[in-house]
């Protein structure tokens, strides 16, 4: 069964020198949690810009295409006289456009936040009470055949507060 290390840092600098100094050592299975936005922690782990964004985008397309199709359909299909102006008019299909354009895009921006996220999650996740109060954790995973006691001993060497060990419950 894999293994984890949770470190507790009191700074900042410390912390986030620990993870660099984990990742120069080889670790990539580092998990960084902090109670505040650490700009220098995504750019160390990689992490890039979500794609939530494109769920949103498409959506949001695709639910005006569809309001406006809809709008259409229905004044196509029940044709109700309008004083010689045109069946299909765009003001009064805009209405009905934009409604749509936002449901939709809220509704692909709520679908696309849990498959990015991975959620459910199926699994326990190596979580401490401190990191969202006044402490910043740092977990390394490690698989069955890894010995933690290097990461431990760089994390220890950086002023970690506390640090143990975590087994994952499923």
């Amino acid at each position: 069964m894999a293994k984890d290390i949770i470190a507790l840092f009191q700074y900042e600098d410390d912390f986030i020198a620990a993870a660099k100094a984990l990742k120069e050592s080889g670790f990539d299975n580092i998990n960084l949690m902090s109670p505040i936005p650490i700009h220098d922690a995504q750019k160390l782990l990689g992490l890039k810009k979500s794609a939530v964004r494109y769920f949103s985008f498409f959506g949001a397309i695709i639910g005006g295409l569809c309001g406006f199709a809809m709008a259409t359909a229905s004044a196509l299909v029940f044709i109700l006289p309008t004083g010689g102006r045109a069946i299909i008019s765009i003001p009064p299909f805009l209405i009905i456009t934009y409604e749509m354009t936002i449901l939709m895009g809220v509704l692909s921006t709520l679908l696309g936040f849990h498959i990015v996220s991975g959620l459910p999650a199926w699994s326990d996740a190596v979580y401490r009470v401190e990191s969202n109060i006044d402490r910043f954790s740092l977990a390394v995973s490690f698989d069955e055949d890894d010995e933690p006691a290097q990461a431990e001993k760089i994390v220890r060497d950086f002023g970690a507060e506390q640090v143990t060990e975590w087994e994952p419950s499923l």
